[in-house]
């Protein structure tokens, strides 16, 4: 009478889990057939009322703590300043503003990306600008560094001396091609300075 008490037990036991760990398996892409194989194999030794828990489970939970945070991972990684990030700064040749002198000593080849300082000094011989709105628009001025004021510049179109000094302009060159700066009004190879962006 006992073997059939705890036979019956058995029974009621896996008709309650049967129909439970199917539905499961079929969420999981497993056949109905090899749930109930797998149900009638461990009935015994699982209680009814214990639902398995699986790995996409926690793929989910951990999906929910992220709060919809996307991390675009860069080409390359420069740190917390980005492109601004000493290791990827480079420091040109200065400009020369000068009378009878020409502004630089040969063409720059910068790269598309690069973070660049170049200095423009003037003598103050003459009252003298740079111009050039085309080089302006390819590059990403950080800053104009003027006897230690910074300024930072949604665009620029020329600089001008009218007495000497030095200003220092930090940028990312952007667009590629061949750019120049030059002394407005002169026609001179040696009055400008040419940039070309790779």
């Amino acid at each position: 009478m006992t073997l059939t008490k705890l036979m019956s037990g058995a029974a009621l036991a896996l008709v309650l889990v049967l129909p439970v760990h199917a539905q499961d398996a079929q969420t999981n892409g497993t056949p109905a057939g090899e749930a109930a194989a797998e149900v009638g194999a461990d009935a015994a030794t699982r209680a009814p009322d214990v639902a398995p828990q699986t790995e996409e489970d926690d793929d989910e939970e951990e999906a929910g703590d992220e709060g919809g945070v996307h991390d675009a991972a860069g080409k390359f990684d420069y740190g917390f300043a980005g492109l601004l990030a000493r290791d990827n700064r480079t420091d040109l040749a200065p400009l020369t503003l000068a009378s009878g002198q020409p502004v630089a000593a040969r063409e720059y080849t910068l790269k598309s990306g690069g973070y660049y300082r170049i200095e423009i000094n003037a003598d103050g011989s003459q009252e003298l600008a740079l111009s050039g709105g085309d080089f302006f628009r390819a590059i990403w001025i950080n800053e104009i560094v003027i006897e230690d004021i910074e300024i930072r510049p949604m665009g620029v179109h020329s600089i001008e001396f009218d007495s000497a000094g030095t200003a220092r302009l930090s940028f990312v060159a952007v667009l590629p091609g061949r750019y120049t700066l030059s002394v407005p009004g002169s026609s001179g190879d040696s009055l400008q300075a040419v940039f070309n962006i790779q």
